[in-house]
């Protein structure tokens, strides 16, 4: 079975190194949570606001051991005004056994305000 996981995070500033902390600790939640696996991810899109350019995100997944064959791209956000500023989105598509109700979205920062539906 095929299913995306989604999470969020924000930055205070677009520093190089909180993008790449943050993305970390996102994504490294994001696999704990729902039990996932390096070799059973089909990819990793991250997307960022227009105010986050310092660094791409998807290196912080270069540091998470077993993740070097893990797919990963970046974009940017379509820039909505008043939307979330400073954020980093992930949606992770995996193979798992979860039902889709059963899979945990992790927000992280300010991002919590994207989708309290979803936040357990």
């Amino acid at each position: 079975m095929i299913r995306g996981i989604r999470g969020a995070t924000t930055v205070s500033t677009n520093a190089s190194a909180e993008i790449i902390d943050n993305t970390q600790a996102l994504v490294e939640e994001m696999a704990e949570a729902n039990s996932i696996r390096p070799e059973s991810i089909a990819t990793v899109l991250i997307s960022v606001t227009a105010d986050i350019d310092a660094d791409f995100p998807a290196k912080a997944l270069r540091n998470i051991e077993g993740w070097k064959y893990v797919p990963v791209m970046c974009m940017k956000e379509i820039d909505v005004p008043g939307s979330l500023e400073k954020c980093i989105r992930v949606m992770m598509t995996v193979n798992c056994e979860q039902a889709q109700q059963d899979v945990k979205h992790i927000y992280h920062q300010e991002a919590v305000k994207l989708r309290p539906d979803l936040l357990r």
